[in-house]
């Protein structure tokens, strides 16, 4: 996994050398990005998700079955999410009318590569950058594009971004 897209709950996020999810995040090298505050449609991905358990789900279980234990429903859940992830076609952008294991099987091998990529490119960089500066906090780091650092100088190499 690269990168980590979430909303800003509390749950998610905190200083990086303090939170447990952060800290996480950075000993598995995975970028963390969040959504724009009281913009959903940023995490429509997730957002579906949740409305798709809530009605295929949550109101036709419950209206069948009174749970006695939390187990009970665990394991229905976990049996629900086997089908949606491996037998239930999806539409969409991504999907394109396969199931989401076989999307993310047909993208494992891709995704590998890009991480071996990302991985070189980091360690071929890392002696140049330049972490601290200006007093804020921030520093340099490596990606795929250039960016004016807020002193008004431009930065001439391709891949380093103001942090």
């Amino acid at each position: 996994m690269l990168r980590m897209l979430t909303d800003r709950g509390t749950e998610y996020c905190g200083r990086d050398d303090r939170h447990p999810y952060q800290i996480f995040l950075g000993l598995n090298e995975i970028d963390h990005s969040r959504t724009k505050a009281k913009h959903p449609q940023t995490n429509g991905i997730c957002e579906r998700f949740h409305q798709t358990c809530s009605n295929e789900f949550y109101k036709i279980t419950f209206r069948k079955k009174i749970y006695r234990e939390l187990e009970t429903l665990q394991a229905d859940l976990d049996a629900f999410l086997e089908q949606y992830n491996k037998e239930r076609t999806h539409q969409g952008k991504r999907c394109q009318g396969r199931t989401p294991m076989q999307t993310f099987l047909d993208a494992r091998e891709l995704a590998y590569e890009k991480r071996l990529s990302r991985r070189r490119r980091r360690r071929e960089w890392a002696p140049n950058l330049l972490v601290g500066g200006g007093g804020d906090g921030g520093g340099l780091t490596a990606r795929g594009y250039e960016k004016k650092p807020s002193n008004g100088d431009t930065v001439k190499s391709s891949l380093i971004q103001d942090t």
